[in-house]
This record gives structure tokens, C-alpha cells and sequence, in this order.
């Protein structure tokens, strides 16, 4: 699975747990609402400034937290 692949999954996992629309996390995020969905569907590579404005604004997470998942430490879920 490609990094822009897993960070899509990691975005939607948090995202649907949160029960938060694309459109909300956008709105938090000060992003495009379809710039949301296509990196939330891997169809986007994304800045490192994006990506921090979507999970720390947006999911209200931390980096940390977002990449501390199995996706991304090589483990099966």
C-alpha cells in the first residue's frame, strides 16, 4: 500500500470513529471540501502543512498520534 494510500485510511478511520462528515473536518481543517475527499480516497499527495492542518485542526489529533497506528509501523492490522 502506497504512504498516501495509508494516510487516507488513517484520515477515515478517525474521521467515521469521530462520526465527522468530510465536510466538517474540511470546514475545521480550512481545506477545499473536495481537496478533502480526494485525499481522503489517496487520490491526492498531500503537503506536510495539509496533512498537519487536517489532523491536528480537523481530527483534533496529534501527528504523533495519527502515525502511531499499524498502518505505518509495518504491522497487520
Amino acid at each position: 500500500m502506497e504512504i498516501q494510500e495509508k494516510i487516507a485510511a488513517r484520515i477515515k478511520e478517525i474521521r467515521t470513529a469521530q462520526n465527522l462528515t468530510q465536510e466538517a473536518v474540511a470546514f475545521r481543517s480550512d481545506v477545499d471540501r473536495t481537496f478533502m475527499n480526494h485525499v481522503e480516497n489517496g487520490k491526492r499527495n498531500i503537503s506536510v502543512k495539509s496533512l498537519e492542518k487536517i489532523v491536528v485542526n480537523g481530527l483534533g489529533t496529534t501527528l504523533q498520534d495519527f502515525f502511531n497506528n499499524n498502518l505505518f509501523n509495518g504491522k497487520k492490522k
